[in-house]
């Protein structure tokens, strides 16, 4: 996996980003609200690294509404390990009941 920023962003730190949707796990369930946080080049990336996370994880679909680069370390759980995980090279997915 490429996590070199492949544009012109200049960041300090390692670039994790934060993509914000919904996730079926079976056709007519109830969508599971969802933060995805990992590293990527770029954000065409860090989307197809977050669709291959989530059909290993049994998703059937997705509807991913929002992508953003982090800027500032989370504080509060479950994103500040989310974080760290992702700085380590994981895809960690935050689900919400």
């Amino acid at each position: 996996m490429i996590t070199t920023p492949d544009n012109d962003n200049n960041t300090e730190g390692p670039m994790v980003f934060i993509i914000i949707g919904k996730g079926y796990e079976t056709d007519g369930s109830d969508a599971v609200d969802l933060h995805i946080m990992l590293k990527a080049a770029d954000d065409d990336s860090a989307v197809r690294e977050a669709l291959n996370a989530l059909a290993e994880e049994g998703f059937i679909e997705a509807d991913l509404d929002q992508i953003g680069m982090l800027t500032e370390i989370p504080e509060e759980e479950p994103h500040a390990s989310a974080y760290q995980g992702a700085v380590d090279g994981e895809v960690a997915i935050i689900r919400f009941s």
